[in-house]
């Protein structure tokens, strides 16, 4: 694969004189831990899905990623080889992206709610060679799936499966065997180590023009972003890290894989979100921080609440993906104990802003925070100009964490001459320099801190016989922040209820998450004289409550 990363090259001069960029890779800070604290608990995977639990200290850790390493290359995978894994929060992704980074594979994480349509672009558009599955999870034969989207892959050559029994297991192709004694696994393992600005993730946006977009990362802008991060949080290697978010997200995959490594501390995964088992975990392996959306932060509280189990250890719960409450934010304070952290950030860049550990509570609810180290922001006008304080407008960031760029897209790039890169979102910056975002000029609903890429939906809806316009819109929940309305005008003579409109979904193999949880017909689109629908005056419509809210189908 030939990756076009350009937007590192011109900010790689300042980026290193500012000590932004260490010139580092996950593979000296591993080495580093496998010296200094070789026999510590570096990763404890909890998998209910799965009924098991799984310990590895670091030296087991290196040694099982050197590993899966050498059995990779094996199969084919080299250097600049993009390697897939739609896995949940089990141990071997991370021991899979950490093989990648031995041997200068990119690792592509997938999400696994991602269906046929999803994952039939990522993988072409990302020249995927290997994809890794999980046999079933949560019910779902990804085999299956897998199976059959190769036949439309030319790329990709093996499709290898966590739990397998057969020839594609991921234990016969990877583990079960002791690649790393191979007598040229030591040539092996140190010919292709990628440098500091070699591409290292590829990971897919929920899409807003329609498509997915790939964003590139190197190790450089991943670990300025997340060393900045740990600093602001105090964290250190005597802390114990709780993900249940998803590690194909960047929180998961940041914060909850390689944050632990950089710092010599202990990771604790949760592969399928369930709070009274969240709550007996951070007890258990006395975690100290977190980091989820909102709707974790709902959950975890109110299980505390409701079980008197305590949490002392927990001090600190990032909580990123939607603006928080402020009535959460005292919930969670009493019933946790913990400070609670809001932040900002986005696939491109990581986490941009947080809000400090001494500031006031008041902050978490009413602002997202101010910048990292190494980041700057502005607000702008249509026309580019800086706007003062309190005002709203265009969100700019540059950053040492920014982007190299979107895959084979660079005229996606959003990014000007002088490095600023615009978000799409609407945000105003008060006079202490604290961000708050009133919006997106992107066209998506954050639900539980996933994007549903709304272009995408409305036009495999506009394929419905019965569909004349649609437009989609949020509406507020309590608990995921935001969910989807579909509001549809059909068709002279065609009728459309709610259930019809997810059956057609599900045939068109949506992730079930993306699916509109509220249908609204109406005789007409409120327009502007061009013909362009409103969706502002469709939002109050259904903000408005004049709707019951339907089934859910998560």
């Amino acid at each position: 694969m030939q990756f076009d990363a350009i937007l590192l090259a011109p900010r790689r001069t300042a980026a290193v004189a500012a000590g932004f960029w260490r010139d580092r890779t996950i593979n000296d800070d591993l080495d580093v831990c496998l010296k200094r604290c070789p026999d510590k608990i570096a990763l404890t995977a909890v998998s209910i899905d799965r009924n098991e639990t799984r310990r590895f200290s670091y030296r087991e850790l290196a040694r099982l990623a050197d590993r899966i390493a050498v059995g990779l290359t094996k199969l084919g995978v080299g250097r600049n080889d993009v390697v897939s894994a739609q896995l949940p929060n089990w141990w071997e992704f991370t021991l899979a992206y950490l093989a990648c980074a031995r041997i200068g594979a990119v690792f592509n994480p997938l999400m696994p709610i991602f269906r046929e349509r999803e994952l039939s672009f990522m993988l072409k558009h990302g020249e995927s060679k290997v994809l890794i599955v999980p046999r079933q999870f949560r019910g779902y034969d990804y085999e299956r799936m897998a199976e059959g989207l190769r036949p439309s892959l030319p790329d990709l050559r093996h499709v290898i499966v966590v739990g397998g029994a057969g020839e594609n297991g991921f234990g016969r192709l990877l583990t079960d065997q002791r690649w790393e004694d191979d007598a040229r696994a030591g040539t092996i393992l140190t010919a292709t180590r990628p440098g500091p600005d070699d591409v290292t993730q590829l990971i897919y946006t929920s899409g807003t023009t329609g498509e997915p977009k790939g964003v590139m990362h190197s190790s450089n802008t991943l670990m300025a972003n997340i060393s900045a991060y740990a600093d602001r949080l105090r964290l250190s290697g005597d802390d114990i890290v709780l993900m249940a978010s998803p590690m194909a997200h960047q929180t998961g995959f940041m914060y909850g894989l390689m944050m632990p490594i950089m710092l010599g501390a202990s990771a604790v995964l949760q592969d399928v979100w369930q709070p009274a088992t969240a709550v007996a975990l951070i007890r258990e392996e006395g975690a100290t921080f977190t980091m989820a959306s909102t709707p974790f932060l709902t959950d975890l509280a109110t299980a505390v609440a409701e079980s008197g189990q305590a949490v002392p250890t927990l001090r600190t719960f990032l909580c990123a993906g939607a603006p928080i409450p402020g009535p959460l934010v005292e919930k969670a304070r009493n019933a946790l104990g913990t400070k609670i952290v809001s932040a900002w950030g986005m696939t491109e860049n990581g986490a941009v802003t947080l809000i400090k550990l001494d500031d006031d509570d008041e902050r978490a609810f009413n602002t997202s925070g101010c910048p990292l180290p190494g980041v700057e922001i502005r607000v702008v006008d249509l026309t580019g100009r800086p706007l003062e304080s309190g005002r709203s407008g265009r969100l700019l960031v540059r950053a040492c964490s920014n982007f190299g760029g979107y895959l084979h897209r660079p005229q996606l790039n959003g990014t000007d001459a002088e490095g600023w890169f615009d978000t799409g979102d609407l945000a105003e910056i008060d006079d202490r320099g604290y961000v708050r975002i009133n919006g997106r000029s992107k066209d998506v609903i954050i639900r539980g801190g996933e994007n549903i890429p709304v272009v995408e939906i409305e036009a495999l809806l506009y394929k419905h016989p019965a569909i004349a316009q649609i437009a989609i819109v949020a509406f507020p929940d309590e608990r995921l922040g935001e969910r989807a309305c579909a509001v549809v005008v059909p068709k002279p003579g065609e009728r459309l209820d709610f259930e019809a409109m997810v059956e057609f979904l599900k045939e068109q193999k949506v992730a079930l998450q993306y699916i509109p949880e509220r249908l609204l017909l109406l005789d007409q689109m409120p327009a502007t004289p061009s013909g362009k629908i409103q969706k502002f005056k469709l939002r109050e419509i259904v903000r408005g409550g004049s709707m019951p809210l339907r089934a859910q189908i998560d």
